[in-house]
C-alpha cells in the first residue's frame, strides 16, 4: 500500500500563485508514476500534470504553462506549481501515484479556491 498527504491548498486571488506538495510513504519502492488530478464541483475529475521517475512530464491541455510538476524521489515527494491562477482552477486537488503494477493510489484531496 501507499499513502499520500497532500498540503499547501487554499485561497488565492486570481493571477496568484500556490505551491501543492504531496509526500508518499507505505510501499513507495513500487511507486512509477506520481501526480495530480483536480475536481470541480459538478465536473469530472481530470488530469492536471503526472511525472515519472525518470522525469518525464504530461500536463492536462488547460494548464498552457501556467503549473509546472517536479518530483523528489529522495523526499518521496512530488510538487506541484501553479501560477497565474483563474477562477476556473477552483477544485479539490488529489495527488495520485501508481505504481509498477498498475495499483492506483489516491490522496484526501487538498482545496484550491481562486478568488478576489
Amino acid at each position: 500500500q501507499v499513502h499520500l498527504v497532500e498540503s499547501g491548498g487554499g485561497l488565492v486571488q486570481p493571477g496568484g500563485s500556490l505551491r501543492l506538495s504531496c509526500v508518499a510513504s507505505g510501499m513507495i519502492f513500487s511507486i512509477n508514476v506520481m501526480g495530480w488530478y483536480r475536481q470541480a464541483p459538478g465536473k469530472q475529475r481530470e488530469l492536471v500534470a503526472l511525472i515519472t521517475g525518470g522525469g518525464s512530464t504530461n500536463y492536462g491541455d488547460f494548464v498552457k504553462g501556467r503549473f509546472t510538476i517536479s518530483r523528489d524521489n529522495a523526499k518521496n515527494a512530488v510538487y506541484l506549481q501553479m501560477n497565474s491562477l483563474e477562477s476556473e482552477d477552483t477544485a479539490v486537488y488529489s495527488c495520485h501515484a501508481r505504481d509498477v503494477r498498475g495499483s492506483r493510489y489516491w490522496g484526501q484531496g487538498t482545496q484550491v479556491t481562486v478568488s478576489s
